[in-house]
């Protein structure tokens, strides 16, 4: 989220890029973690605008609905699982899966008692960027319909979003899209992506 970051700076905004142990702990913890670092940044006064990357996304929402984040500015999540992810359902067994993704990977599946199922419709302001080109054609075959090899175009979607827009662009790279950081930005201002 370098690029990101450095974008965000020079157009004025003041930028805090979190980096959390993703595969070390469970979602409940990591959001806990990510709660302590936003507070050690802000007053009680500041609005908090966000923006995400795939699990990141998941967080957001953990915030808002289970410890009550009551700041929560605009919001852009790029390749989040919102409705999880089938990789999961159908790796998630697999020791080596657990090992490379961690209790947190574990929870990102479609289950309709997993921690992503819980979630409610968004209350902030959210707009979703999805990604539709893969670098990893085998993780594609097992996701239903367009996807960006971990996050089908569909999955990303969730109740209450502001603004979606797909994007020409893979899962670990979205972030550094020069077309995606120019809509991350739009949204940021106006609450919409651009109409192009």
């Amino acid at each position: 989220m370098k690029k990101m970051e450095r974008t965000l700076t020079v157009a004025g905004y003041r930028t805090v890029n979190i980096d959390y142990p993703s595969t070390q702990f469970p979602i409940e913890t990591l959001a806990q973690q990510i709660l302590d670092e936003i507070e050690s940044h802000v007053t009680e006064n500041d609005k908090v605008h966000f923006v995400t990357h795939s699990m990141g996304g998941i967080l957001v929402r953990y915030l808002n609905d289970h410890l009550q984040f009551s700041r929560t500015g605009r919001v852009v999540m790029l390749c989040p699982p919102n409705q999880g992810s089938e990789i999961v359902d159908r790796l998630g067994g697999l020791k080596l899966f657990e090992w490379l993704n961690g209790p947190a990977g574990l929870q990102l599946g479609t289950a309709k008692d997993g921690i992503v199922s819980t979630l409610g419709p968004v209350e902030f302001e959210l707009g979703v960027i999805a990604g539709d080109r893969s670098i990893d054609w085998i993780l594609s075959t097992m996701i239903p319909g367009p996807n960006d090899g971990k996050v089908s175009i569909e999955s990303a979607r969730i109740s209450g979003m502001s603004d979606y827009k797909v994007a020409h662009a893979t899962h670990p790279y979205i972030m550094k899209n020069k077309a995606v950081i120019k809509e991350v930005l739009t949204f940021l201002e106006t609450g919409k992506f651009s109409r192009i």
